[in-house]
């Protein structure tokens, strides 16, 4: 099931909230659980079973891990718990990856198992892993309530593409948390921009991707409109898949983690993964790249540690080659920028901000193609290499036809919204004007994305697949 489809956002959600708001405090839990099974099983209800699974697994994992002292046998269990939960993930989303590659190296024919990837797998897997590890370390305490912990791995709104939500971020909520009015109605209007950024944005933006690795008029000028309109495409349907899920949070008197910090605003590549996927870069770096050894060992370790954290951050994203050589590049980037080229950067503001745009732009033009030799060619294509013209008429009629919307998906990328309207409501005439234009937006978000809904076609968010 889709946040953005009718029958999420008309028949499920509906009925989900006013189970939530009448079920008396103990059992709301429960109801996140129920719901959250439900939702996971409207697509594939066999891989139910796998969620239960590794649910099970995880709750007497942490059992036993808190119970056992320290020696070879917790540590036994941990492995094992690791073993178990990246096993799962490996077989169901990588298995038929490692047999192609197999088959082209040795020249075998080994059969596909044609394995279809459970939905948002990655995630949940990820976040068993960082609730088994803070047990181990005694950050947290295992979670003697099966359906609490249950809650917390399936929980609906975050379940699909993330943000990654750590269980010591919310252990005491599972416990412990209030409903308000207030928080409710940040909930509404955070849902609400997410959906906006999706359906209104990403999924226009998409339709440029599509139009130009269909044509055979593949333009410098056309080159550059894809490697922006895609760029800007990924950034607002995972920003707003994370705003949503934020928001529906926050509806359910949980607090969320931010995901994203307006990352294309950055300054440089450092400062990118910072404000990008935010969670994701938090969990490599707390569970692999610090007991690697972080940066305090010597450079070559350092390097080695950088390119094992960010292949498997490319790894994670999907089982391609595309998605590996999208984490090497940033691994080398961010080598080359800390050790050569940072304080050089540094000096100029117009400098490093060209300087990350265009790597930027680079960077998800590899990561939007699966098949590498045409993601390369897109990229010769956009500084003129191949043989490729500067303009057609093809390419000039779609610059005049999206050019609008692109505009907006850059000024939207930016944090000047959000002061514009810091800068509105910061006397009390701005206040009154807000609390009159702010609901009467909402509705109108909601209206028109209705609309595109009912007349548009079967829109995924794009880490589903992830």
């Amino acid at each position: 099931m889709l946040f953005s489809s009718l029958s999420f956002l008309y028949y499920f959600l509906p009925i989900v909230l006013i189970l939530y708001i009448v079920s008396p405090k103990k059992l709301k839990n429960l109801v996140i659980l129920l719901s959250s099974l439900v939702f996971y099983a409207w697509g594939e209800p066999k891989y139910v079973i796998l969620m239960i699974i590794s649910i099970l697994l995880g709750y007497i994992f942490g059992l036993l891990i808190e119970k056992l002292e320290k020696g070879k046998l917790r540590k036994f269990v941990l492995i094992l718990s690791i073993v178990s939960g990246l096993g799962m993930l490996g077989y169901f989303k990588y298995a038929d990856f490692f047999i192609d590659n197999f088959n082209k190296v040795t020249g075998l024919d080994v059969a596909f198992l044609n394995v279809a990837l459970p939905i948002g797998i990655s995630f949940y897997t990820f976040q068993m892993l960082s609730y088994e590890l803070d047990v181990w370390r005694g950050d947290v305490k295992a979670q003697r309530n099966l359906i609490n912990l249950a809650a917390y791995i399936s929980m609906f709104p975050q379940l699909i593409a993330g943000p990654i939500v750590r269980y010591k971020d919310v252990a005491e909520q599972l416990e412990q948390r209030t409903h308000t009015l207030e928080k409710t109605a940040y909930g509404i209007r955070r849902f609400a921009i997410g959906m906006g950024k999706k359906i209104l944005l990403a999924n226009t933006l998409g339709e440029i991707a599509k139009l130009f690795k269909a044509s055979n008029e593949q333009t410098v000028l056309f080159a550059w409109i894809y490697a922006i309109a895609t760029t800007l495409q990924i950034y607002f349907d995972f920003s707003g898949y994370s705003d949503m899920a934020i928001g529906l949070g926050s509806i359910m008197g949980f607090k969320f983690p931010e995901n994203f910090n307006y990352p294309l605003t950055s300054k440089s590549v450092t400062e990118f993964w910072r404000r990008w996927h935010m969670t994701l870069g938090g969990w490599f770096r707390d569970y692999l790249y610090i007991p690697l050894g972080g940066n305090r060992v010597s450079a070559l370790r350092w390097i080695f540690n950088i390119l094992v954290v960010w292949m498997a951050t490319g790894f994670w994203h999907g089982a391609s080659w595309n998605f590996v050589l999208w984490g090497l590049y940033f691994a080398i980037l961010l080598v080359v920028e800390k050790k050569f080229i940072g304080k050089f950067l540094a000096k100029s503001k117009v400098l490093n901000h060209v300087y990350l745009t265009l790597l930027i732009l680079i960077s998800f033009v590899i990561f939007d193609n699966v098949d590498m030799s045409q993601g390369w060619q897109s990229v010769l294509t956009m500084f003129g290499l191949g043989g490729s013209s500067f303009a057609s008429t093809e390419s000039i009629f779609y610059l005049k036809d999206y050019i609008i919307i692109i505009l907006i998906g850059i000024v939207g990328a930016t944090s000047i919204p959000k002061l514009l309207v810091q800068k509105l409501a910061a006397n009390e005439t701005g206040r009154k004007v807000l609390s009159i234009l702010e609901p009467l937006f909402i509705a109108a978000l909601f209206i028109v994305c209705t609309s595109y809904l009912v007349n548009g076609s079967f829109n995924p968010f794009l880490y589903f697949r992830f």
